[in-house]
């Protein structure tokens, strides 16, 4: 029971679905003033101790207050059930995505995927490209790239305040954020109850494999019929800037966004400027859908 291992009125515990067969954590928030018919996915990455409110908490707020935004926690993460196999790629994680969407009778979403999410995200629209009317990219895995050191790092994670202080120090651009707290509390989440068990099972060395596994046929990504946006931050350690002009390359209608003084967390070191591009890009697509 992981949603009784969170602290109390913890607000990275959203609402209990099941999706896919498996107990689900979800954040829905912006259903009541939605202007819009299509609600807003975002798939989270693969930090440690990661989890959908964590990645997503200071941009929720802002783009729900004209859409409907809804953020799972992806299986083995966070506070939805862990598989009793402790085996995960990206065919289950899609599966889980797409099971989140039909529990909650969304026909179409637009879809936002965060580095591992991105992998996600990308594979999903190909696979059910009808379930996915506008496709955002942040730092995302999807092709292929040598693993870098610092998403090796990420994904060889072993629980202790100095490792994490370090993953800190590879995520972010800005070390203003990189507090002693801010350490202390990405740890605490490190080690939560079930956390690391699932964690460790995902991306087991060697890692290389692993980027493999997430990323899409480059013939498929072409294919994609979707308005996409990529954004990523110019000193991302973790996933090479490169994998984002390569994804601007492939896809026909892409736009590309990089930030300067930005690591690979977007949508926590740049997060106005991270809602407002994702605003006005979906906000496109509903005024080409009727303008309500």
């Amino acid at each position: 029971e992981l949603t009784m291992t969170a602290p109390q009125n913890s607000p990275e515990i959203g609402r209990e679905i099941t999706a896919a067969g498996y107990r689900t954590n979800v954040h829905d928030h912006g259903a009541d003033n939605a202007k819009s018919d299509v609600a807003v996915m975002m798939i989270h990455g693969s930090g440690p101790g990661v989890t959908a409110w964590a990645n997503w908490r200071l941009v929720i707020p802002e783009l729900a207050k004209n859409r409907r935004v809804l953020a799972p926690d992806m299986l083995g993460f966070g506070y939805t059930e862990r598989p009793e196999d402790n085996t995960y790629n990206r065919e289950r994680w899609v599966k889980h995505a797409v099971g989140v969407m039909d529990e909650l009778g969304l026909e179409q979403v637009d879809l936002v995927g965060n580095s591992f999410g991105g992998g996600l995200a990308l594979a999903l629209a190909i696979e059910h490209p009808q379930r996915v009317r506008r496709l955002v990219l942040m730092g995302s895995v999807g092709v292929s790239f040598p693993i870098t050191k610092g998403l090796d790092e990420v994904w060889g994670y072993e629980p202790s305040i100095e490792n994490m202080r370090r993953l800190m120090d590879v995520f972010a651009y800005n070390k203003n954020l990189l507090t002693d707290e801010l350490a202390e509390m990405r740890y605490q989440a490190s080690v939560r109850p079930g956390f690391q068990e699932s964690f460790a099972a995902m991306f087991p060395a060697p890692r290389q494999r692993w980027v493999d596994n997430l990323a899409s046929p480059e013939e498929d990504i072409r294919k994609l019929p979707h308005e996409t946006l990529i954004l990523h931050g110019r000193e991302d350690e973790v996933i090479p800037l490169e994998a984002s002009y390569k994804l601007a390359e492939l896809i026909d209608r892409a736009q590309l966004h990089v930030f300067g003084r930005c690591g690979h967390w977007t949508q926590i070191e740049h997060a106005g400027r991270f809602a407002r591009l994702v605003n006005d890009f979906l906000h496109e697509a509903d005024q080409a859908a009727g303008g309500k």
